[in-house]
């Protein structure tokens, strides 16, 4: 059954309902949520009763759109459900869409196409777009475009004393800044307005090397070498993924440690920039085509089903090359669990100011770290690997904290935080919204 509040005339899910273990089903399998509450939000409305709900017991609040990103379990509280809130609105003249808090980036890319614009995604399409700009959002463009972060028009926002609010960086600057990089810290987010950028093509797919027939640290070094190279125009990640043996793999990737360098650019001399990749070694597979952009999840193909995973990331001031090769080793076919290693190539419009709170800007590559079992082995794994690379670490990507690292610590660089702070002493002094990655100082 569904309780209502009567005060509030909101819809409430308590364990035992129906429904209730379905409304808490995501993305991440790897931590059990068990909320006292759960509300099935369908309108800003509803976000508005159950903040107000939440503050009148004392009770955190939590909010889920696709539980990609959870920072870990927990009992008790309220989550808000945003799944349902689904609204798409193009306007292909001004060169922006508005999402509301459940849209997922599939369906935002399907929305554009039409009017030959395309978002700043990411790669996996299932991901939800406002949490992802509200962590910062690396997107597949990223080097030519920036974060998605710097893109945001304005937002609508749910703060701690229940008040809905248009947040715009001329009539909330403060709010508007601290908001995009603090995830759901601050509110809930129910509506925001992004621009949209002219790509109807783009160069583009992955490069795969068999890491047991190639050195998988000299791909690494040749990737590294040829980042230096590449227009601001070409976004870029190199990965390192043992398969396992299964069945269940297709027959080309069955126990294979594949070594891959992805690509995404908007610009021409696609075949001649990427030229030199294809000098290192014989191709296990090479799909670096002209694709619509409709096809860009195809150049990660990032997994599509629930499944239970751990992870940290590392933003760097550079890659060290004899570091990355220790960390190969130790996250490679001889580590105790299997892990996947992916390091994206920052800069270019990434490391230019803007006005939110994203940080860590001037750091040149990105390390993430994913693995699955038991959270206790995968820090067992993950812990050791980060420390390889601690000389040149500025801090952690929130947008890429698995929940495996230590919760709060590195996500922000010390002035940052000391602002984020201020800004959520104000706004939330309760700390009603502390269900998510901290920022207090």
């Amino acid at each position: 059954m569904t309780h209502v509040d009567d005060r509030l005339d909101l819809p409430l899910l308590r364990p035992g309902d129906t429904g209730y273990d379905d409304e808490l089903a995501g993305f991440q399998l790897g931590f059990p949520q068990r909320p006292a509450v759960v509300v099935p939000a369908r309108s800003t409305a509803d976000v508005v009763a159950a903040v107000r709900y939440a503050a009148a017991g004392g009770l955190p609040v939590g909010v889920q759109a696709t539980g990609h990103g959870l920072p870990g379990g927990y009992e008790g509280g309220v989550l808000v459900s945003t799944r349902r809130m689904d609204g798409i609105v193009v306007d292909p003249g001004a060169r922006t869409v508005r999402v509301r808090a459940g849209v997922r980036w599939g369906q935002v890319v399907a929305a554009a196409e039409p009017y030959g614009l395309a978002p700043l995604n990411g790669s996996a399409p299932g991901v939800g777009a406002v949490s992802y700009t509200l962590g910062g959002g690396l997107g597949i463009l990223a080097r030519q475009f920036g974060y998605a972060a710097d893109h945001v028009r304005w937002l609508e926002l749910v703060t701690a004393d229940g008040g809905p609010r248009r947040v715009a960086p001329d009539s909330d600057p403060e709010l508007y800044w601290a908001v995009l990089g603090a995830g759901q810290n601050l509110g809930i987010v129910t509506e925001l307005e992004i621009g949209l950028v002219p790509v109807r093509t783009l160069y583009g797919g992955s490069l795969a090397f068999d890491g047991r027939a190639v050195d998988p640290a000299a791909v690494l070094r040749a990737y590294e070498a040829w980042t230096r190279t590449v227009p601001d125009g070409l976004t870029s990640s190199f990965a390192a993924v043992p398969y396992p043996d299964l069945p269940a793999l297709p027959p080309h990737l069955r126990g294979k440690y594949v070594v891959s360098v992805r690509v995404a650019h908007t610009g021409g001399d696609g075949e001649r920039i990427t030229a030199p990749l294809r000098e290192i070694g014989p191709a296990l597979s090479d799909s670096l085509r002209e694709m619509p952009y409709a096809e860009s999840h195809t150049i990660h193909s990032d997994p599509d089903f629930p499944h239970a995973y751990y992870g940290d990331s590392a933003v760097l001031r550079d890659l060290d090359t004899e570091r990355a090769s220790a960390l190969l080793r130790a996250t490679g076919p001889e580590a105790d669990l299997m892990c996947v290693l992916q390091i994206n190539h920052l800069g270019g419009a990434l490391a230019r100011p803007a006005p939110n709170a994203v940080p860590y800007r001037e750091g040149r590559f990105l390390v993430r770290l994913l693995t699955a079992g038991d959270r206790e082995r995968a820090r067992g794994v993950l812990d050791p690997a980060f420390a390889l690379l601690s000389g040149d670490t500025l801090g952690r990507s929130l947008n890429f904290a698995f929940g495996a690292g230590d919760r709060n610590s590195g996500l922000y660089d010390p002035g940052t935080r000391k602002r984020l702070a201020r800004v959520k002493e104000t706004y939330d002094p309760a700390n009603l919204f502390r269900r998510n990655y901290g920022v207090s100082a």
